[in-house]
């Protein structure tokens, strides 16, 4: 897993940087072994922390990001949405390649001679 973090204006300690990298894990299971994460941390003026999270894969490119008053709070809201878009992806592929095999099946025709 590569991981690169970026910080705009923002001091992160190892404990949250752990906790971020812990939350990847997650991801990291469901996606390709070549694949980047990039992190990027930020705050605003009234105090929000913002948290955008990329995962490049060799075909796909995933993106979430969101603002919450916390690193910890945004970083689990972020990495559900990925979870969720990830798995769509999934989900989808796995549909259309069972759609695709059954109209091959159905347009198959046998021959009554056939030895099998």
């Amino acid at each position: 897993m590569k991981t690169r973090f970026l910080f705009k204006g923002v001091n992160i300690d190892d404990r949250t940087r752990d906790y971020i990298v812990k939350r990847l894990g997650r991801i990291e299971k469901l996606v390709d072994p070549v694949t980047q994460f990039e992190v990027e941390v930020g705050q605003n003026k009234q105090g929000k922390f913002r948290v955008e999270i990329m995962v490049k894969t060799p075909h796909d490119l995933h993106r979430a990001e969101e603002t919450t008053l916390s690193i910890e709070g945004s970083t689990d809201i972020v990495i559900d949405e990925l979870e969720n878009q990830i798995g769509k992806k999934k989900n989808r592929s796995r549909d259309l390649k069972r759609r695709g095999s059954r109209s091959i099946k159905k347009s198959l025709v046998t021959d009554e001679s056939a030895r099998f």
